[in-house]
């Protein structure tokens, strides 16, 4: 069960009481008493002084992810991709060499093959379920080295073990995005990862009505660089934003479980229907990487699923039109399943003979199962397929 962190707040009296719900405190500055006092907190930690240096819904929220992560002095960020931004452009100089999954989010990717090349910096995708072609890829010029566990749309399982250990040979910093998996699939912390970051948006803060990122590093002078990174370009996160996904947290374990339980009757359900070419999930035996997901992801699968319709963009426009019950969004991790096709939002960008090289084709579909009535959820994709057959 996840410890609550109390925090008393600023200009509140204190006594025997304090508020069960942690108060908003949007103030952007906050004061000091004499110079001195301002220079003991600047050197010693300990208080605030400008919210786009911290504040304290941040550090709370901050706090609580660490307990979960098992990680020290992580920072909350204003988006995912602040949180990406940070480590990256806080810790890669002109000269460097970075490896990254080729199924890494699109933004990510692009960040990593289109803005770090203007800054002079090397980058080279590989695939991280493959650990040869890994191997091949993090020479000892690598400097950072960047994977997801589960790759995003295709729910591939990564060879974390084979990097770490080709990192730690070659001294290269591993970094993982732990938003899919969460810190109750995988601890990338204790497998090897030097840093892990979220995307707090989805399954931690779990309504989409919060933008946040996180990220933590094992060795404190490296989480240096990251925080200054972040606090000098303004990667701030809002006090609001950090005080919703807070109040997400609280319920994550239940809704965790509750989405991965559907998940799991939706793979099983959609498997051998009609029109259905192929299911994608990994808590089923016959997912390509199944022996390493159960090895990586400790039992616990997650709440997405993928799976490929049969049919051209006639059938998925049926599909979805269908399926009025069920959000057809690009996001993932809220309270209600949302249905994303990754060739019209995610992967529109890339190339034909590329995502059929990853194995998206036209009919691909992407599911971040919800907290729906299972029997219901499961009639609303019924009327999709339905729809499809009709054609």
């Amino acid at each position: 069960m996840m410890k609550k962190t109390q925090m008393r707040p600023l200009g509140l009296p204190g006594g025997g009481s304090f508020p069960v719900v942690t108060p908003i405190m949007p103030s952007v500055v906050y004061a000091s008493a004499t110079p001195d006092a301002l220079d003991h907190m600047y050197e010693n930690g300990g208080g605030y002084v400008y919210a786009r240096e911290g504040h304290p819904n941040a550090s709370v929220l901050a706090a609580r992810i660490d307990a979960m992560e098992g990680a020290q002095g992580g920072i909350v960020t204003g988006s995912g991709m602040a949180a990406v931004t940070a480590v990256l452009y806080g810790l890669l100089r002109s000269g460097d060499r970075v490896v990254g999954g080729d199924q890494l989010y699109g933004r990510s990717l692009r960040m990593m093959t289109q803005d770090l090349p203007r800054m002079g910096i090397t980058c080279v995708l590989a695939d991280a379920c493959d650990a040869t072609a890994m191997r091949d890829a993090i020479t000892p010029e690598t400097r950072l080295v960047m994977i997801e566990i589960v790759s995003n749309p295709t729910l591939r399982i990564a060879d974390v073990d084979a990097i770490a250990e080709r990192c730690k040979e070659v001294g290269a910093l591993l970094v993982v995005d732990n938003t899919f998996t969460t810190p109750r699939g995988f601890l990338p912390l204790e497998r090897g990862a030097d840093i892990v970051l979220h995307s707090v948006t989805k399954l931690l803060a779990g309504h989409a009505d919060a933008t946040l990122g996180y990220v933590a590093a094992k060795d404190p002078t490296i989480m240096a660089e990251i925080d200054g990174c972040a606090q000098t370009m303004g990667l701030t996160a809002s006090p609001f934003d950090c005080w919703l996904a807070e109040r997400g947290l609280m319920t994550f374990d239940l809704r965790f479980d509750r989405a991965q339980d559907t998940a799991r009757r939706l793979a099983d359900h959609l498997s051998g229907q009609d029109g259905i070419l192929q299911v994608i999930y990994p808590g089923r035996s016959d997912h390509p990487d199944y022996a390493r997901a159960q090895s990586v992801l400790r039992g616990q699968p997650g709440n997405m699923v993928s799976f490929e319709l049969k049919g051209d963009r006639a059938q998925t426009n049926a599909f979805t039109h269908a399926m009025s019950d069920i959000s057809f969004a690009p996001t993932l991790g809220d309270v209600s399943t949302t249905l994303s096709h990754p060739v019209s939002s995610s992967h529109r960008s890339v190339a034909d003979a590329d995502r059929r090289a990853l194995g998206i084709t036209e009919g691909f579909f992407r599911v971040s199962v919800g907290l729906e009535q299972p029997d219901a959820l499961l009639s609303a994709f019924d009327v999709g397929l339905e729809a499809v057959r009709s054609i």
